[in-house]
């Protein structure tokens, strides 16, 4: 199940904001060796400054942390723009209907399972359903498209699952991989194909996030 969180909700979840970060850290830092800002075991950088919205991926049974992504609106401060531009040096991404996604990460923990092929459907699954999430969560604010940096691991994982972007800008190697800037469409096609790989047709949204606030954060950026 995926639950939101923003900015101004983190107090109410604090253990489970602290593993997300704890995570990142985990993920970025020590098992892909991004060159990412770790303190006191948690990867934050200036971007969770700005009003995020986070999507955390719980299990249904013990509420522990499976995933998590966050979402930026492209009018604000973003990674594309501020972090990658050599992605797109003809110009970046702006618009009230593109949020960008970024800090996409699948708990490690789950390969440490005794099963490995029940620990891989569990990544795959996690996956999925945060890529559910989004597009449930930017269908109720009315967020058109979300645009991502990603590296030639995860586009692989998107053709595999048939996750299709546009992609934008030209494939840039950065540091040790290939990074790819992509454009998601987040239409009801694509949740239907996403939802069947998966195998989740139900909305995976675990309670209703503040679609008035997001949506209104959506309208004052068009104004």
């Amino acid at each position: 199940m995926i639950i939101t969180v923003e900015s101004v909700d983190r107090s109410k979840h604090p253990a489970l904001v602290d593993e997300m970060f704890r995570m990142r850290a985990e993920v970025f830092a020590d098992r892909l060796g991004w060159e990412v800002h770790v303190e006191n075991g948690r990867e934050i950088d200036r971007f969770d400054c700005e009003d995020p919205l986070y999507l955390l991926s719980l299990d249904e049974q013990s509420g522990d942390l499976r995933g998590a992504v966050r979402l930026l609106p492209t009018t604000g401060p973003n990674m594309l723009r501020d972090v990658f531009p050599v992605l797109m040096p003809g110009g970046t991404v702006e618009s009230p209907l593109i949020w960008e996604s970024s800090r996409f990460a699948v708990n490690p923990r789950i390969l440490q399972s005794q099963d490995r092929h029940e620990a891989n459907h569990m990544v795959n699954r996690t996956t999925i359903e945060l890529l559910c999430g989004i597009i449930e969560v930017c269908q109720r604010a009315g967020i058109e498209h979300v645009v991502s940096v990603f590296d030639a691991r995860m586009a692989r994982i998107f053709r595999s699952i048939d996750c299709r972007f546009e992609q934008l800008g030209t494939p840039t190697r950065i540091g040790r991989t290939m990074t790819y800037a992509g454009l998601f469409d987040m239409s009801d096609e694509m949740r239907v194909t996403l939802g069947t790989a998966g195998e989740l047709p139900a909305p995976v949204l675990a309670s209703v996030p503040p679609y008035g606030k997001l949506s209104d954060r959506v309208i004052m950026a068009a104004e």
